[in-house]
């Protein structure tokens, strides 16, 4: 059976389970499921045993560490000494090597987890699929493997969802971590700004978990959240284990038309709906959230990120160049063409996202959380770049995504359900800039709320 990170860590504690037993059967499951799912794109196992025996001599001794033995995987973009660095694309030398360690990477290792395998990812992170130049096959749903299971964290959510352990790592900076834990029916945590440093940091880029239940990203994310002065937005260190919390009373606001990209599909609004009258049932107050988002503000982030990615692409030499993704190349192609002013305008839509979405949550009578899909659909075929397939409209799928990481709010996807296919339909939770503890307690709510859970595909039959 598969094992969250509290079982491990208590059945480590009484001898049960040995770090080193867990982290073989691990590496025996990955091994058997790799071939359908291209979850991984490097698997180092001698390093891996070498740190479970460690690991099983600290418990051995009393010593161990606040996750110690817990197997994790890291995004392929998580540095990592020594460890190859291609960020998902063929373009990167086949030699290229991180020379530092990224902050999430070094306090998931002090930590005591075991990072055994890195997870595949689009070139450059800029897709919601795992559509890669550099793997021959794009990552693929456990839920059904002709499916992408979402992007960029593609292979960080193939491996959760298919039970590879009970931890791992993504990043997001317009949904890369919440889109596919809708998709793969996980719990996908994208922190407030600045809660877990990273480095390279970015505009709305976080790190954060992606996990099976909300007890795991908690655990995960208590590890995260720890200083690092290499981030100059770090937060001060605050409370990110869920607080006690009354659903009765609480206001919730209900938004359910972004006021661009794609409408949600019926069975998603069903779903999402569904959850909101859950939670009215307790005693909660929930109320539409009028659109707050506009077309201009989408089409800005667009052209900005069309010419920093162009900015990269053209400074290679021409032989890199042309092994990036073509559907990557046709969507930077526009930004040869923009002026100055054009891309100024774009670059202002983060502080409108940032503006529009606090506003929202803080009208006359403020919400204390806002509920939404995660995406207005559910996954779609793994050859597809993005729902519509089109560089010209790349981003139609995000629009329920992408203001949080201008926000800086912590916003958290959870199961809400299926599809009468049996994909799953994600809910997504956001709360007030900082209140990462209360999305995490409210998804922790919903996980006793919701309708029953079906089976995990792929799972594991030891720990």
């Amino acid at each position: 059976m598969h094992l969250g990170t509290a079982a491990l860590l208590a059945a480590y504690g009484r001898r049960e389970l040995s770090p080193v037993d867990v982290m073989r059967a691990v590496l025996a499951h990955a091994t058997a499921r790799e071939g359908q799912l291209h979850a991984l794109c490097a698997v180092d196992a001698d390093a891996a045993l070498t740190a479970a025996r460690a690991s099983e001599a600290r418990w051995r001794a009393g010593t161990a560490l606040a996750l110690d033995g817990v197997p994790v995987t890291l995004k392929e973009n998580i540095a990592v000494p020594g460890a190859a660095y291609r960020l998902g694309t063929a373009a990167m030398p086949d030699d290229a090597v991180a020379d530092f360690e990224a902050p999430p990477a070094a306090r998931l290792r002090e930590a005591g987890a075991i990072a055994w395998a890195r997870t595949t990812m689009p070139d450059y992170g800029m897709l919601s699929s795992g559509l890669s130049s550099l793997y021959a096959e794009p990552a693929r749903n456990p839920w059904d493997t002709r499916m992408t299971p979402g992007g960029s964290s593609a292979g960080a959510a193939a491996a959760a969802a298919a039970g590879y352990g009970p931890l791992h790592l993504g990043t997001d900076i317009g949904g890369s971590i919440r889109l596919p834990a809708g998709w793969c029916g996980l719990v996908g945590l994208k922190p407030s700004h600045g809660r877990v440093p990273i480095k390279p940091g970015y505009a709305g880029r976080v790190a954060g978990p992606l996990t099976r239940t909300v007890e795991d990203a908690t655990l995960m994310l208590a590890a995260l959240a720890q200083p690092d002065a290499r981030d100059p937005t770090q937060l001060p260190p605050g409370q990110v284990l869920p607080r006690p919390l009354e659903l009765r009373g609480l206001r919730m606001g209900l938004w359910l038309d972004a006021g661009w990209g794609e409408a949600p599909q019926p069975e998603v609004l069903a779903a999402v709906t569904a959850a909101a009258r859950a939670f009215e049932a307790q005693g909660a107050i929930v109320e539409p959230l009028p659109a707050f988002t506009t077309r201009e503000m989408a089409d800005g982030m667009d052209r900005f990120w069309r010419m920093r990615s162009w900015l990269d692409i053209s400074a290679l030499p021409d032989e890199r160049r042309a092994q990036v993704l073509p559907y990557i190349l046709d969507w930077v192609a526009p930004a040869a063409h923009y002026d100055g002013a054009t891309v100024f305008r774009g670059y202002s839509q983060m502080q409108a996202l940032r503006e529009a979405a606090n506003a929202a949550m803080d009208g006359a009578q403020p919400f204390d959380f806002v509920l939404s899909p995660v995406s207005p659909m559910p996954a779609w075929p793994a050859h597809q770049a993005s729902p519509l397939h089109d560089p010209a409209r790349p981003f139609e799928h995000i629009a329920f995504t992408l203001p949080f990481n201008m926000s800086e709010q912590p916003a958290l996807a959870i199961n809400a359900g299926y599809t009468a296919a049996g994909l799953p339909i994600g809910l997504q939770i956001i709360g007030r800039r900082f209140d990462d503890a209360g999305v995490l307690a409210l998804g922790a709510a919903w996980e006793q709320l919701r309708p029953a859970q079906r089976p995990w595909p792929f799972n594991p039959t030891e720990p």
